[in-house]
C-alpha cells in the first residue's frame, strides 16, 4: 500500500491533539478495539510508538507488509511510521502503551543499543514464564499509575517504561538472526527526511525557528518540506512544530510551578499574550484554565 494512501492518526480513529500532558498514553485493548468491532485497519503514526501486550486472546497482525496470526501471551512493537493493523479475537485482553517521539528518543539516549528494539517492528511471543510475569507486572504498574495520578507521576511512568524497554530488548536478544530479520525495511528518502525534521524539532522547538530555517538545514525548500510532512504525517511542517511546543507547554503547566509568563518565555514566545492566544487556539482554553483542569498532585498550584 502506498504511503500516501495509508491513514495517519494521532491515536487510531482520532484527529484531536495528543490527549494528555504525559509523554505516553495507556489504555486497554478492548477500550479502543471493541468500538471498531475488534478490527484496527492498517494505518501508521508519524511520531508515535506502540507497545502492545496481549495477556489473553489472539490477533491477526499486519505489520510492514507481512500478515501473521498470534496467540497470547504476546508483546508487539510498532515503531513510528510502520504500517500496522490488528484484528483481535473478541476475548482479547491486554494493553496498548503508546510512546511519544520525545519519550522514545529519550530512551534511546539513556539506553543506547537496548532502545533500538523500539525501532524494529516485531511480535515477541512470551514463552518464558519469568519474562511473561515480569512484563505483565510492568504493564499493570504503568496502567495503574496512568489511571491514578500521584506524586512523582511523570518520573515514575518514564522509569517504568524504561524498565519495560529493557525487558523487550532482552526478549529480542536471544533470537538467532533476530537483528537481521527485524531490521526495518528501507524507509525511503522521504521518510528519512521526515525523521530528520522531527529530530531537528526536538532539538530546537523552544527557539521557534521558521520553517525556512529547518528546510535549509535539510537541504530542501520549505514548500517541499511542507509537502513531505502533509503526505507522510498528515500535518504541515508548522503544525508538527506547534504540536511539540503545545506538548511541552502542557507538561510544564501540569508538572511545574512556572508562571504562564515563564512557560511562554522558556518556549520562545515574545510575550505571554501571544502564548495564551497560541495555546487557546489549539486547545480551546487559556493556559490558566488548562492548569486548573489538569494540575495533579506533583506540585502545589501556581497562583
Amino acid at each position: 500500500m502506498a504511503d500516501s494512501l495509508v491513514p495517519v492518526f494521532q491515536l487510531y480513529g482520532e484527529t484531536r491533539q495528543w490527549p494528555t500532558p504525559d509523554l505516553l498514553h495507556c489504555e486497554s485493548i478492548p477500550e479502543r478495539s471493541r468500538r471498531h468491532d475488534w478490527r484496527i485497519r492498517p494505518h501508521r503514526h508519524a511520531d508515535l510508538y506502540h507497545l502492545l501486550h496481549l495477556s489473553a486472546g489472539g490477533v491477526n497482525l499486519e505489520l510492514e507488509g507481512s500478515e501473521r496470526t498470534f496467540d497470547a501471551p504476546l508483546l508487539i512493537v510498532v515503531p513510528a511510521m510502520s504500517i500496522h493493523g490488528f484484528h483481535f479475537s473478541p476475548d482479547t485482553q491486554g494493553h496498548i502503551v503508546t510512546l511519544s517521539r520525545p519519550l522514545a528518543e529519550g530512551l534511546q539516549q539513556r539506553l543506547a543499543g537496548q532502545a533500538g528494539v523500539l525501532a524494529r517492528p516485531e511480535a515477541h511471543p512470551l514463552n518464558s514464564p519469568r519474562q511473561r510475569a515480569r512484563i505483565a507486572t510492568l504493564i499493570d504498574q504503568i496502567d495503574d499509575e496512568y489511571r491514578h495520578p500521584a506524586l512523582g507521576r511523570s518520573h515514575l511512568l518514564e522509569a517504568l517504561v524504561e524498565a519495560l524497554t529493557v525487558e523487550v530488548a532482552r526478549l529480542a536478544e536471544p533470537l538467532p538472526g533476530a537483528a537481521a530479520r527485524s531490521r526495518p525495511r528501507q524507509r525511503g528518502e522521504a521518510r528519512e527526511h521526515l525523521q530528520a525534521y522531527q529530530a531537528l524539532i526536538e532539538e530546537h522547538y523552544a527557539e521557534q525557528p521558521g520553517i525556512e530555517w529547518f528546510a535549509e538545514r535539510l537541504g530542501m525548500s520549505s514548500a517541499h518540506l511542507n509537502l513531505l510532512c502533509r503526505r507522510l504525517a498528515g500535518r504541515s511542517a508548522l503544525q508538527l512544530l506547534h504540536e511539540r511546543l503545545l506538548l511541552e507547554a502542557k507538561r510544564q503547566l501540569t508538572y511545574t510551578n512556572m508562571t504562564v509568563g515563564e512557560v511562554a518565555d522558556g518556549l520562545g514566545f515574545s510575550e505571554p499574550a501571544y502564548f495564551t492566544r497560541f495555546f487557546k487556539r489549539l486547545t480551546g482554553m487559556p493556559p490558566r484554565d488548562f492548569r486548573h483542569q489538569h494540575k495533579g498532585t506533583e506540585q502545589p498550584e501556581t497562583p
